[in-house]
């Protein structure tokens, strides 16, 4: 399932996501083995592998949060594959929530790993923690790159800018507002005092 999985993303993202996600289950890994967590490499794998497919070309027409149609693409991967419910529902969950802080480290352990593995990738979360030789064996297999850090928020912009409404509520609505000076956030508060609700 792994191999198979593997061939489709390679197939799918840019080099940039692809390897993006696969250091995303390497770093998410070490992390669950430095913290001693039970958990379940395959699942973390994929959660991992399918976390960013929601922003690539195929997704361009849809109004969900990427991170929706990553995740339901996940779950009809797994599904093909017999997987039980509760571990699709599992890899669901890692995938949908990635990019909402403060939520997937209070549940199982393939949620929180994945998430870990991106905030490392992405915004260098701990970073200290793991040893230099870590880093770079992970960087020696999957680069980086030169220029990452702007090449990942331009592959960010691309994969929602069709779509600034799945934004609310998230951090990638800061994705927008760093690269399009038009865009306009929707305010919480603002929704709230204008509602049809008196009092």
């Amino acid at each position: 399932m792994a191999l198979e999985l593997r061939e489709m993303i390679r197939h799918t993202e840019t080099d940039l996501l692809f390897n993006h996600s696969t250091r995303v289950y390497f770093f998410g890994a070490l992390t669950g083995k430095r913290r001693r967590l039970r958990f379940d490499h395959e699942l973390l794998y994929v959660g991992a592998m399918f976390h960013d497919i929601g922003l690539t070309e195929r997704y361009q027409a849809s109004a969900n949060r990427f991170e929706v149609d990553s995740a339901n693409a996940a779950r009809d991967f797994l599904r093909s594959h017999g997987i039980p419910e509760r571990d699709v529902e599992a890899v669901w969950d890692a995938v949908s929530l990635h990019t909402t802080p403060g939520i997937p480290e209070h549940k199982q352990a393939e949620v929180a790993l994945l998430t870990s593995g991106v905030e490392m990738d992405v915004m260098g979360l701990a970073y200290e923690q793991f040893t230099e030789a870590q880093r770079n064996a992970v960087l020696a297999a999957y680069p980086r790159g030169d220029s990452f850090k702007n090449d990942i928020i331009g592959a960010f912009y691309n994969g929602m800018k069709h779509r600034p409404n799945s934004t609310f509520g998230t951090v990638n609505d800061d994705v927008l507002a760093y690269r399009d000076p038009h865009f306009q956030r929707v305010a919480f508060c603002k929704l709230i005092l204008q509602s049809p609700w008196s009092g």
